[in-house]
């Protein structure tokens, strides 16, 4: 009589024959998960007749006979041959027949009388399930459904005390001053608030206040809040193309992650989204996530940092960057399922409190928010940046939600120790206001990269630095962006997927919290990202996590070296800024960054700072 095992499995006997002079080592992996779990296993060697295969296992008495082959040639053949020899030796009594390999096309082995058929993609545990008569939903693999917090466990002391005095002077200077001054930005984002309270509960006070809102606005956004006249380049979404987002939304909770990005479960990445319709970036957050996302970014047009005021109602955008309004977010909302992040980023325009306010409202987890690039690399005026960017911080301490300090003037050519200074300048600001700020240093082959040869001969070395000397300066989390491996993606799309996983694997290698990714076609497409160009970095960032594991990727001396290059450097920039006295000053004339290093100061927003009444 079987006995049944602790883990409630009748054992089985099961015989396992290579159909190969020389290749079963799948059978081999099949073998110890099948023994593992208290199976009886007989494994044949390989280049045995078919006529001895049947004869060893009708002596072993099987409840299953599993053959392999991976070779092509003759396969029909032989499979068939084998099933007429298995039937005339009474085999088919009691034991099933089950075939796989490399060559196997499950749906001919059926056909040809198998019971089952494993094709090359098959996991292992398809062939155990199968012997335990348990169903293995190949796709069906585990998600985290918690929402993982990206700043648990960081005190943000500083552990260099040089640098912690220097940032800390500096940021409470930046916010003396700020908190003297408003701007447009400011009061409609008091605006916002003030409209969302009214919206449903008093239209003739929620007229007025929309009244006064288009008052601070510009361009064609104060038109269309006048005259009702589109926006160029958009057109409202169609009651059908809400409906069928919030379809997506019913059937979001049933996405399944396929087995092979298990290894994504446990990692924090991010991609990022902003195709201009809100029924693309819908689906293609759902493709994201099961593929094994666990953040989205929500990517805004350009045009949208330099005007003045944001729309309402729902839009699509017929170019790249889907338009920041709350019924937009509340739509693409419904597409995000338990367990995934969802970052809304206010980092470098005129509407950057409103956008923080957008975000809290459409239930976002994350914001991004950085004065220094948004002043010198996306065109924003510092003195009004630094207003703004204060507000932002403040209502993201409010609302109790975290955000990134992204160091993207490194893409206009920044040396990393002037980016680095001016984002722990502003995360220290965070600090003091009460936020959670959130490095993000760069990680790509950036343009100081080439031109000091700290990418020469690896990108390992500088990536690493930057992460040894964040964290000797302040306990914080990291989380690589901008996404990482921009730069050095090109029309070639394995090579852009490789050098993306490649950067993601080394980010999280080295200590990162979380990492955002590009998909495959993001540094050329000249429109629209693709759908498979998504899924090609996901996979191909899972592969080379499954390719180091723990190994982990080893820097050379140099990294260290670079790493004290940096600190100096940073530290040197700080007294600058320091000895100036004047944060919004210092932005002007270039101590974080000059036109020779290729930032220069915005224009937005110029002359619109006003000091409190």
């Amino acid at each position: 009589m079987a006995h049944t095992r602790s883990n409630g499995i009748e054992p089985r006997k099961v015989v396992l024959a290579p159909l190969d002079p020389v290749h079963d080592v799948g059978l081999k992996l099949i073998r110890r998960k099948l023994v593992e779990r208290g199976h009886h296993v007989t494994l044949l060697p390989p280049d045995l007749s078919i006529e001895e295969i049947v004869a060893r296992a009708k002596a072993a008495d099987p409840d299953f006979v599993m053959i392999s082959r991976a070779l092509s040639y003759g396969i029909s053949e032989l499979l068939a041959k084998f099933v007429d020899l298995a039937d005339a030796a009474g085999l088919r009594e009691k034991a099933k027949l089950v075939a796989g390999g490399l060559s196997m096309k499950p749906v001919i082995a059926q056909e040809l009388g198998f019971d089952a058929g494993f094709g090359p993609d098959t996991p292992v545990e398809a062939a155990v399930a199968y012997v335990e008569g348990r169903e293995l939903d190949l796709l069906g693999g585990s998600r985290r459904q918690e929402k993982p917090d990206l700043t648990a466990g960081f005190t943000y002391k500083f552990l260099d005390s040089e640098i912690g005095s220097l940032c800390t002077a500096i940021a409470q200077q930046l916010i003396d001053w700020a908190n003297k001054r408003t701007s447009p930005g400011i009061q409609r984002a008091q605006l916002r608030v003030e409209m969302e309270s009214q919206r449903q509960a008093c239209p003739e006070a929620y007229s007025r206040l929309r009244q006064e809102y288009a008052a601070l606005s510009s361009g064609e956004v104060k038109e269309w809040y006048l005259t009702g006249k589109h926006v160029s380049h958009t057109r409202p979404i169609t009651q059908k193309e809400a409906d069928y987002i919030r379809s997506l939304a019913k059937n979001a909770g049933n996405l399944v992650v396929p087995r092979s990005q298990e290894v994504l479960n446990d990692r924090n990445v991010f991609v990022q989204y902003g195709t201009g319709c809100p029924v693309m970036d819908a689906y293609h957050i759902n493709l994201s996530i099961a593929w094994g996302a666990r953040g989205v970014v929500h990517f805004d047009p350009s045009w949208g940092a330099r005007n003045e005021g944001l729309l309402e109602e729902a839009w699509s955008h017929e170019h790249d960057g889907t338009v920041l309004t709350l019924d937009n977010l509340r739509l693409i909302k419904q597409g995000i399922v338990p367990g995934i992040l969802w970052q809304v980023r206010a980092h470098r325009g005129l509407n950057t409190p409103e956008t923080v306010v957008l975000a809290h409202l459409s239930g976002a987890d994350l914001t991004k928010i950085n004065i220094v690039y948004g002043s010198l690399a996306a065109g924003t005026d510092p003195e009004r940046l630094t207003v703004d960017g204060v507000e932002a911080m403040k209502l993201a301490a409010k609302y109790n939600m975290p955000y990134d300090v992204v160091t993207n003037e490194e893409l206009a050519g920044v040396p990393a120790a002037k980016a680095f200074a001016g984002m722990l300048i502003v995360a220290t600001a965070g600090v003091l206001l009460g936020g959670r700020p959130i490095l993000q240093p760069l990680f790509a082959n950036s343009p100081e990269g080439m031109i000091t040869g700290y990418t020469e001969h690896n990108f390992i070395d500088f990536n690493v630095a930057k992460m040894k000397v964040l964290f000797s300066i302040i306990d914080a989390p990291i989380w690589p962006g901008a996404p990482v491996g921009f730069l050095t993606q090109t029309q070639d799309r394995c090579q852009s997927s490789v050098m993306t996983a490649l950067h993601a694997a080394l980010a999280l290698n080295s200590g990162a919290t979380a990492v955002t990714i590009a998909s495959s076609d993001e540094a050329y497409a000249g429109g629209p990202i693709t759908a498979p160009a998504r899924v090609d970095t996901l996979k191909a960032t899972a592969a080379a996590f499954r390719f180091f594991g723990e190994g982990g990727i080893r820097p050379t001396q140099e990294a260290d070296k670079i790493a004290e290059q940096l600190r100096q450097g940073i530290v040197e920039v700080l007294k600058q800024v320091a000895a100036r006295g004047d944060f919004v000053a210092s932005l002007y004339e270039g101590d974080l960054g000059n036109k020779e290093d290729g930032a220069y100061p915005g224009r937005s927003g110029k002359g619109t700072v006003t000091l409190k009444q």
